[in-house]
């Protein structure tokens, strides 16, 4: 969309103001009032200033909070589990779909086709950076945030489930939030040796601590054996040779990296050297401008960083996405 700027430039936090009701959600966090009612929002999309990092002209995309995965009975008839093997490991569909998650094989929903927003662009993105820069690091999407709690895990898994969907891409989602895995236990599958132990021991094949599952085209790569050697070994020459390892073993692949909070731990600023995108998730209750700039100062290392604005409060009148998928009731 097209955007007429003021003669002061406004904030990013500004400008997001004008189109989702920070007022409504803040209440409602507060219990003074209930959540409003599923209405799609207007996603405001700006292309990214890089390598400045001007927050004034950054693409920020939407997570409304209410946008959930539903829960109950249509997940039973619909989803899909392809033939499994003896390594194939089983993702825990309900636990998805109780934690608010996409549901490979469920009905297409709002928070769906919010992903699939998102991701475009992030494709779109990584084939310009392919064209003009590297095309290993077109390949690496790095998923931040300011500060933990800010959902950049929910939104990392949920970004590896719709690219995953895609017809030509394998996705790799890697847990390299090292201190606080998480990726594992909202998967429902079991902690297994990751990244950590590949980065220490230059006799082990990373590509064999893969973990292969039975969601089409997704693996998931778990953090491993804590160190309190992490953010050195994330900054070795070694983690070169590991990425370079799991870009190789699959041309389609597209790697997805959940990263720890940068202003929270060290190894954030290290794995945006790495990658050729982030994708730095803002709180929209939580997260104030000023940290959002520190963040993005401290992944400078990325010339190319998209703002993802995660739950926001629906805009009445504003709808998109929930009649048209069912949400308000099926024709």
């Amino acid at each position: 969309m097209t955007v007429t700027k003021p003669d002061r430039e406004p904030s990013l936090l500004e400008r997001a103001a004008k189109v989702y009701d920070f007022t409504a959600h803040a209440r409602a966090r507060n219990g003074d009032a209930p959540v409003a009612a599923a209405q799609p929002v207007e996603t405001a999309l700006e292309p990214v200033a890089a390598p400045a990092h001007d927050l004034t002209d950054a693409t920020f995309l939407a997570i409304p909070e209410e946008l959930r995965a539903p829960v109950g009975d249509e997940f039973t008839d619909e989803v899909y589990y392809p033939e499994e093997s003896d390594d194939t490991a089983r993702i825990d569909r309900g636990m998805l779909a109780a934690n608010g998650m996409i549901v490979p094989g469920a009905p297409v929903g709002p928070l769906a086709e919010e992903f699939r927003l998102i991701k475009r662009q992030l494709l779109i993105a990584s084939t310009r950076i392919a064209e003009s820069d590297s095309p290993d690091k077109a390949r690496m999407i790095l998923v931040c945030s300011a500060r933990p709690e800010d959902g950049k895990t929910f939104c990392a898994i949920n970004l590896a489930l719709s690219i995953a969907a895609e017809r030509d891409t394998e996705v790799l989602l890697v847990d390299a939030d090292v201190a606080k895995p998480d990726i594992v236990r909202q998967l429902g599958l079991t902690d297994a040796p990751g990244l950590l132990d590949a980065l220490s021991d230059s006799r082990i094949d990373v590509e064999d601590l893969v973990i292969h599952t039975d969601v089409p085209h997704l693996s998931i790569l778990p953090a491993g054996t804590k160190t309190a050697m992490d953010t050195e070994l994330l900054a070795s020459a070694r983690t070169k040779a590991v990425i370079a390892r799991l870009l190789a073993a699959n041309p389609r692949r597209v790697i997805i990296i959940d990263s720890p909070p940068a202003l929270a731990a060290s190894a954030a600023s290290v794995l945006a050297m790495r990658v050729g995108q982030v994708m730095l998730v803002v709180r929209a209750d939580r997260t104030p401008e000023s940290e959002l700039r520190a963040a993005v100062n401290i992944l400078d290392g990325c010339e190319h960083i998209q703002l993802v604005l995660n739950a926001v409060s629906y805009v009445q009148g504003g709808a998109r996405f929930g009649s048209y998928y069912g949400q308000e009731g099926s024709q």
